[in-house]
């Protein structure tokens, strides 16, 4: 059975994956092919020149595994640690907790910084850390960019400073699932050394590629890390990057097409165009969510997000029951509650490929999915609010222009 059946469009709203252009499906849609011909290198050539641009960086050395952001999260840890290393880690949301989890087995010695959920980052504890650690037995400091379960974006760069201050050698590792190609971010100007993404988030791809971006100090700690790594060895691609066939194993040839597709929409309509779209999506949500009488689950403006808002309910309300009610009655997918919020948020995925009046069409569903379930929201509410801030917002289409 197609449980996706149904009269028009699907309207898919979680953080990930995410809608996927028209033209990166015409650009999969192709046979097999033979990867050791010059194609498939000639395109990976390029690709991996481009795919430092929406790292913003010159320095780093890209990676593109056939894999999910979990895997790009081992590749980063196991290339660059050595067991038993200790890591400063901040635990904030699910996915921060997931990363955490991996840390611990893959036996690091994880030190956990954890905030409330909706909370971003405790930087006043990591400072603490780092002007006790006199010995620089803090290895590396990993941190989610944007965490998808509470909406919570994390200052990269405070990090950074905090790292220079103390004149700390610690490397910086980064999880920008949710955030690269979506929200601002410098790889080489915050001084991340370990950077990676997930090609079903803003990328707007299916699943399977996870892009890790590593700088020349991350490179120099693959020649002392003793982890355990065959299929996420960077050594492993660095041989075939100087052999000019980039693969040391069959690479996702459909994949790699739609890659070049996805880099091309987001070139054209200009990196920077891409962040402030989503930088609108985001507040046109906020405004929606307050115009409904409901709080974002972000406890403060320096963390919100403007890839997913995590939008709080009443006591008397289930929000597993609205994003049910959302599918089934209104052919729209919204995020559940996960964790320690399950049943008390859901959550509104406005990232990739999404333009405003989609997103419209998603906020006018959530108002009559509210009304569905008891809540008193006045219909239309949320829309207007939105729409009046997006009419005096929405730029003209470069491309047309």
């Amino acid at each position: 059975m197609d449980y996706m059946n149904g009269p028009g469009r699907h309207h898919l709203f979680v953080p990930g994956p995410v809608n996927i252009p028209e033209q990166v499906i015409r650009a999969m849609n192709r046979n097999n092919e033979d990867y050791r011909s010059p194609a498939i290198p000639a395109l990976t050539k390029t690709l991996l020149e481009d795919v430092k641009k929406i790292f913003k960086t010159t320095s780093g050395t890209p990676f593109m595994f056939p894999t999910t952001g979990t895997g790009a999260w081992e590749s980063a840890l196991t290339n660059t640690l050595s067991p038993g290393d200790r890591i400063v880690s901040f635990l904030i949301g699910q996915f921060s907790l997931l990363w955490i989890d991996q840390q611990k087995r893959l036996n690091f010695n994880v030190d956990v910084v954890e905030s409330d959920w909706g909370q971003g980052a405790n930087l006043q504890v990591l400072a603490s850390k780092l002007s006790q650690d006199q010995n620089h037995s803090i290895k590396a400091i990993c941190i989610v960019h944007n965490e998808t379960a509470t909406g919570v974006t994390n200052d990269i760069s405070a990090v950074r400073t905090l790292l220079d201050h103390y004149k700390h050698p610690a490397l910086l590792l980064v999880d920008g699932v949710s955030s690269i190609c979506a929200l601002d971010f410098r790889m080489d100007e915050w001084g991340v050394d370990v950077a990676l993404t997930g090609s079903q988030k803003a990328l707007s791809l299916p699943t399977g590629l996870g892009i890790v971006c590593a700088s020349p100090k991350a490179l120099e700690a693959t020649k002392t890390s003793k982890s355990l790594k065959v299929f996420f060895d960077w050594n492993d691609y660095l041989k075939f990057y100087k052999l000019g066939t980039y693969w040391p194993y069959t690479p996702s040839i459909q994949l790699l097409y739609g890659l070049r597709a996805a880099l091309d929409l987001i070139f054209e309509e200009g990196l920077d165009n891409v962040i402030a779209r989503h930088a609108r999506l985001g507040k046109a949500t906020r405004l929606a969510v307050e115009a409904w009488g409901l709080k974002n689950c972000t406890q403060k403006e320096e963390w919100i997000s403007n890839t997913v808002t995590a939008v709080m309910v009443p006591p008397n309300i289930d929000s597993t029951e609205i994003v049910k009610r959302a599918w089934k009655r209104y052919n729209l997918s919204l995020g559940l509650g996960l964790n320690k919020v399950a049943g008390k948020v859901f959550r509104i995925g406005h990232l990739g490929h999404l333009n405003e009046l989609q997103l419209l069409g998603c906020l006018a569903g959530v108002e009559m999915i509210l009304k569905d379930v008891g809540y008193p929201v006045v219909l239309g509410s949320g829309v207007a609010a939105a729409s009046t801030y997006l009419q005096h917002q929405i730029p003209l289409i470069p491309s047309r222009i």
